[in-house]
């Protein structure tokens, strides 16, 4: 059987055993749940999320506003539903962003020479050894708040531990002996990264990411909360969530209305994650716990 065959043959039970799992498949439900709701966000939101009606201000959930509105009038299904699309589309790009970067480091930290390694290490101890929240403030205050600078600072929070990652699985295949014959033969450096060491280490960086998608949608709507992230009068849950906080004596359901997303958001992915770690974890496999 070729490479290509096995690949193939491997992915399809991985997928099998993924549907067998029930968290697993109640992740995948509730994340593609939101994916389609932030990708049909223009056809499924009943208004605009911008639209300020200030004589419909605070309405309790009812036939025109299923969830109501809030203190400008605007309707609050409608900012929800674009608000997945802000969240998703941060933590994406984000955790995409800081997965290939962190891919590279690591794949180059533990294959290239060993001072190379010492230099690169260095710099993703002093990274991680930051607090995060404090980072992340002081990166907003010098760049000013917006997407762009919420992505970047996600993006130089994570990258540390995905190459950290990396960088160890790298250290262990790079001895094992598949390697060391492809190098016997003469092989060079990029052939054994691409086709032998990168297919190796790319499954735990799925889970990995898959698991820390939430994370990155909750430090968004924490810090859109504080005003530091998603600038008004873009729909942001962390906005939202804000909204109704200030509220909270005419619109109590408003803060109820933001806060389900975040949590149903992060069981989806967590959930996601689990599933993916039991299903593509050759240990698990071959003791016969799936």
């Amino acid at each position: 059987m070729s490479s290509r065959a096995e690949s193939a043959t491997g992915i399809m039970r991985s997928i099998r055993s993924l549907a067998r799992d029930p968290m697993g498949l109640l992740g995948v439900t509730l994340v593609m749940i939101f994916l389609l709701m932030a990708l049909l966000a223009p056809i499924i939101s009943p208004y605009d999320p911008l639209k300020i009606s200030v004589m419909s201000k605070f309405q309790s959930p009812n036939l025109s506003h299923w969830l109501g509105t809030d203190h400008l009038g605007r309707d609050t299904l409608s900012r929800i539903i674009y608000g997945s699309r802000t969240a998703l589309s941060i933590a994406l790009t984000a955790t995409g962003l800081a997965g290939l970067f962190g891919l590279l480091l690591g794949l180059i930290a533990g294959f290239g020479p060993r001072w190379l390694d010492g230099i690169l290490v260095l710099l993703f101890d002093s990274m991680s050894s930051l607090p995060m929240i404090l980072f992340a403030l002081a990166v907003i205050t010098v760049l000013g708040p917006g997407t762009a600078t919420l992505i970047l600072v996600i993006v130089l929070v994570s990258i540390p531990s995905y190459a950290r990652l990396i960088r160890a699985q790298t250290l262990t295949l790079k001895n094992s002996d598949f390697v060391v014959a492809e190098r016997s033969i003469g092989a060079s450096s990029p052939r054994i990264i691409l086709r032998h060491l990168l297919p190796n280490v790319v499954g735990p960086l799925v889970i990995i990411l898959s698991m820390d998608i939430p994370v990155v949608i909750m430090l968004e709507a924490g810090l859109s909360y504080l005003n530091l992230g998603v600038r008004p009068p873009t729909p942001s849950w962390g906005n939202i969530l804000y909204d109704g906080y200030t509220s909270l004596r005419y619109a109590p359901t408003l803060v109820i209305t933001a806060g389900v997303p975040l949590v149903l958001a992060t069981l989806g992915f967590t959930f996601l994650g689990e599933g993916l770690r039991d299903a593509l974890d050759p240990k698990l496999q071959v003791r016969g716990l799936r």
